[in-house]
C-alpha cells in the first residue's frame, strides 16, 4: 500500500508517495488557484504515471492521503471568506474593532484603522450574562436572540460566530444559541467560542471565533468537493488535513475547526524539519522553505519547533496553538521592482502560478527571481520540471530590461541585484526567528527545501555566518514528504486563573484529566500509541502576558507538584527575559493538553545512494559576478560519499542547487547534499 503527502502551494502542487518498502516517488504540478482540487488531481495523475499506473490504479493502492491546504489561508488573506454575523453579549459587539487600543504603527497618525471581517451592522448584542466564575447572572433572552437571528437572515449571512462573555467557564448560553440557529437554518456554519478557543482574553477569543466562521464554509466546501472527486476516482482510504500546530486531523474535524488550518501548508515544512532533525541527529535547525510564492522560516531546538498562540494572519489574530513560522513574500515568482527612490525591491507581490514568471511563456511580463536566475544561467531552460516546462530565456531578458534601465545598469547586473536583494530579505527573516529571540544562528544547520531554495541557500547561510547546510534529495517537495511523518493531534486548552499557592494539586489533576479525556474522545477508535503532553500558561501576578511552560517530566501525582511547576516557570522566564522574580506571586492562567495519536512512519530507503555509479557532469556557462564554465551534476547520479568542491551546480527534475567557490558538498547515503561553508566569507 502507498501513502501520499500533498502540499498545495501558490505556484506548484507537490506530491510524494512512499510505498511499503520505503521507495519515494515525487511529482509536481502547477497549482490551480480557482479550484485547488484540479491541480491536486493533475498531480496525482503525474504521480501515477511515475509509478507506471493510472489515477484509478494509484488510488486503489493508496491507504492514506495527508493534505496541506492553503484554502483557509487564502480566504483570510484575500478577504474572500464567508459573509459572517457575530452574536455577542449585549454592549460588547465592538471588541473586534476596538482591538487592544493600539495601532500596528502607533506613531503613524495617518494610518487608517483596519476594516474588521464583520461590519458593525452584522455584529449584534444579545441580552445574557455569565460571570467570571461561570455563574449565570442574566439568562439568555430568547426573544432578543430571535430578533438578532432574523436580522442576520435578512443580511444573508453564511456563517454565525457566537462569543459571549466568560463562556469558557460556562458555555450553556452559547450552546442554547447554536441550537436556536440550527433549528431555524441548518445550512449555516456555526462557530462557538467555547468550542473554538475556550480560554480567557476576550479580544483573542472573539477574533479566533470570527476567523473560524469566516474561513470555515470555504474550507468545508473544498474538502467536501475534494472528497467527492477522490471517491469518484476510486479512493477509499482516509484523508487527513495538516493543521497549524503540526499534527493532522480528519476532514470532519478540520472543517469544524477551520481556523486551525490557516497555516496548514507551511506546517508541513516544519513537520519535515522535525523529521530531518531525527534522521540527521542535528536538532538545532533553521528550516528554509523557499517556494514559488513565499519563504517560510522556523527555528527548531533539540529537534522540536516552538508552538505559539499569538499568530497574526493578515489583520486577524488567531490564538489557536500554531507552529511559530515566519513567512516572507520571497519566492521564485516574487516580482522585482524599483521604488520611487530608485531602490531595488523584491516582493511581496508574486507572479503566482498564472501567469507565472515571464520565462514560463504564459503571458507574464514582470521580472521575477526565477527570470533573474535563468538569465544568469543557473537554470537549465530545457530541464525545468523534468522538461515539462520549457523556459524562455529571451522572455526573461525582456522582462528584466526595464528593471535594468531604471537602475541604470545592464540585464546581468540587474539579475544579480535581484538575487542579492531577495537573499538579504530572507537572511533578515532568519534573524527575526533567531537573533531577536536570543538564539545565535551560527551554531545551527540550515535545512533547505522548496523548489527555489537550492539556488539561494548558501548565499543566505554566508550572510548569517552559518557553516552547515543540508539539502535533502526530495527538497523540492519536502513539505509534502514531511506530512507523511506527522501524527493525529488535538490541542485543548482551558482557562483556570489561580495563584499557585491557592490551587490544590487535586484540582490541577482534575483539570488535566478532563482535557485528556476530551482529547482521547476526539481520537475516537484510534488503536495506535497515544502520547499526552501537558503544559500551562503562567505569569507573575501583575503581568498582562503569559508564557507557556511545558510540564514534560513533571509528576502530577507528587505532593510538591505545584512548587515544581512554579520553579519551572521561574527558569523559563529567566531563559526568555534574562531575569526571574521567585519572591513574586505566580499565577496559572491556562492549562493545555496535546493528545497525540502516533501514526506509523514509513521510513524512506536509508541507503538510496550507496553503490550508485557516478554520472559524469556536463558543463554550463553561469554568471557568478562573471561568466564561468561550471560542472553540472545530476543529483540522482551521485554516489554516497562523493565530494564536490564549488563552484558547481546540482540538478534534478524539480530543483537546482548552487555551490559557490570554497564550498564543499558531500553526498550522504540517502542521496542528500551535506554542504560545508568556509569559516569566514
Amino acid at each position: 500500500m502507498i501513502r501520499i503527502g500533498i502540499d498545495v502551494g501558490g505556484t506548484f502542487t507537490d506530491l510524494v508517495a512512499i510505498d511499503e518498502d520505503g521507495r519515494v516517488t515525487i511529482a509536481k504540478a502547477p497549482s490551480t488557484p480557482r479550484d485547488p482540487s484540479e491541480g491536486l488531481l493533475d498531480g496525482l495523475g503525474l504521480l501515477a504515471a511515475e509509478l507506471g499506473t493510472d489515477l484509478r490504479g494509484l488510488l486503489a493502492r493508496t491507504e492514506r492521503i495527508v493534505h496541506g491546504t492553503t484554502v483557509a489561508t487564502n480566504a483570510l488573506l484575500e478577504r474572500k471568506g464567508a459573509r459572517v454575523g457575530l452574536l455577542t453579549t449585549e454592549g460588547h459587539r465592538d471588541v473586534i474593532e476596538m482591538r487592544e487600543g493600539l495601532k500596528d504603527d502607533r506613531y503613524n497618525l495617518r494610518m487608517p484603522p483596519p476594516i474588521p471581517l464583520v461590519p458593525r451592522a452584522r455584529r449584534l448584542g444579545v441580552r445574557e450574562r455569565v460571570a467570571f466564575d461561570g455563574a449565570i447572572r442574566t439568562r439568555l433572552d430568547r426573544r432578543r436572540l430571535g430578533t438578532a437571528l432574523t436580522r442576520l437572515e435578512r443580511e444573508g449571512v453564511e456563517a454565525v460566530a457566537v462569543c459571549y462573555l466568560h463562556s469558557y467557564r460556562n458555555p450553556v448560553h452559547e450552546r442554547e444559541t447554536a441550537r436556536a440557529i440550527r433549528s431555524r437554518r441548518g445550512d449555516l456554519y456555526v462557530s462557538l467560542s467555547s468550542e473554538v478557543l475556550p480560554q480567557i482574553k476576550e479580544y483573542e477569543r472573539v477574533w479566533t471565533t470570527v476567523v473560524n466562521a469566516y474561513v470555515g464554509p470555504a474550507l468545508a466546501r473544498y474538502l467536501t468537493h475534494l472528497g467527492t472527486r477522490l471517491r469518484a476516482a476510486g479512493y477509499k482510504g482516509e484523508v487527513l488535513i495538516m493543521q497549524s500546530h503540526g499534527g493532522v486531523a480528519p476532514i470532519r474535524e478540520a472543517a469544524r475547526l477551520a481556523a486551525g488550518a490557516v497555516l496548514s501548508g507551511p506546517a508541513g515544512g516544519i513537520a519535515a524539519g522535525r523529521h530531518v532533525a531525527q534522521l540527521t541527529g542535528r536538532g538545532d535547525l533553521v528550516t528554509f522553505d523557499m517556494g514559488g510564492t513565499s519563504t517560510d522560516i522556523a527555528l527548531l531546538q533539540g529537534g522540536e519547533p516552538t508552538l505559539t498562540g499569538e499568530k497574526t494572519v493578515g489583520i486577524a489574530r488567531v490564538a489557536l496553538p500554531a507552529l511559530d513560522i515566519h513567512t516572507l513574500g520571497a519566492g521564485g515568482g516574487s516580482i522585482a521592482w524599483v521604488d520611487a527612490g530608485g531602490i531595488l525591491r523584491v516582493g511581496p507581490e508574486s507572479a503566482g502560478a498564472d501567469p507565472g514568471p515571464a520565462c514560463y511563456g504564459r503571458g507574464g511580463t514582470a521580472s521575477t527571481v526565477t527570470d533573474a536566475n535563468l538569465v544568469r544561467g543557473l537554470l537549465d531552460p530545457g530541464n525545468f520540471l523534468g522538461g515539462r516546462i520549457a523556459l524562455d530565456v529571451p522572455a526573461a531578458e525582456r522582462a528584466l530590461a526595464p528593471l535594468a534601465k531604471a537602475l541604470g545598469t545592464d540585464v546581468l547586473a540587474a539579475a544579480e541585484g535581484v538575487a542579492r536583494v531577495v537573499n538579504t530579505n530572507m537572511a533578515e527573516g532568519i534573524t527575526l526567528v533567531s537573533v531577536r529571540r536570543g538564539v545565535d544562528p551560527r551554531g545551527f544547520t540550515l535545512a533547505a527545501f522548496g523548489g527555489a531554495a537550492g539556488l539561494h541557500v548558501t548565499d543566505v547561510a554566508r550572510l548569517l555566518e552559518i557553516r552547515h547546510v543540508i539539502v535533502p534529495s526530495v527538497a523540492a517537495v519536502l513539505s509534502a514528504w514531511g506530512m507523511l511523518a506527522t501524527d493525529l493531534r488535538y490541542e485543548l486548552v482551558r482557562s483556570h486563573v489561580s495563584d499557585v499557592r491557592r490551587l490544590s494539586a487535586a484540582a490541577l489533576r482534575r483539570l488535566f484529566a478532563g482535557l485528556e479525556a476530551e482529547g482521547r474522545r476526539r481520537l475516537g477508535r484510534f488503536d495506535g500509541a497515544v502520547e499526552v503532553r501537558r503544559g500551562v500558561d503562567m505569569r507573575y501576578g501583575e503581568q498582562i502576558f503569559e508564557i507557556q511552560v511545558p510540564l514534560d517530566g513533571v509528576d502530577l501525582g507528587a505532593a510538591d507538584v505545584l512548587d515544581a511547576i512554579a520553579a519551572r516557570f521561574h527558569r523559563r522566564h529567566e531563559e526568555l527575559y534574562a531575569y526571574s522574580a521567585p519572591g513574586q506571586e505566580v499565577v496559572i492562567v491556562n492549562a493545555r493538553v496535546a493528545v497525540i495519536g502516533r501514526l506509523p512512519v514509513r521510513p524512506a530507503d536509508d541507503a538510496i545512494a550507496t553503490g550508485r555509479a557516478l554520472t559524469p557532469p556536463v558543463r554550463r556557462r553561469v554568471w557568478l559576478g562573471g561568466w564561468i564554465d561550471a560542472p553540472v551534476y545530476r543529483l540522482d547520479g551521485l554516489p554516497a560519499g562523493h565530494g564536490v568542491k564549488g563552484p558547481a551546480i546540482f540538478e534534478s527534475a524539480t530543483t537546482t542547487v548552487l555551490l559557490r567557490d570554497d564550498e564543499h558538498a558531500e553526498v550522504t547515503p540517502r542521496g542528500w547534499l551535506d554542504i560545508r561553508l568556509p569559516a569566514s566569507s
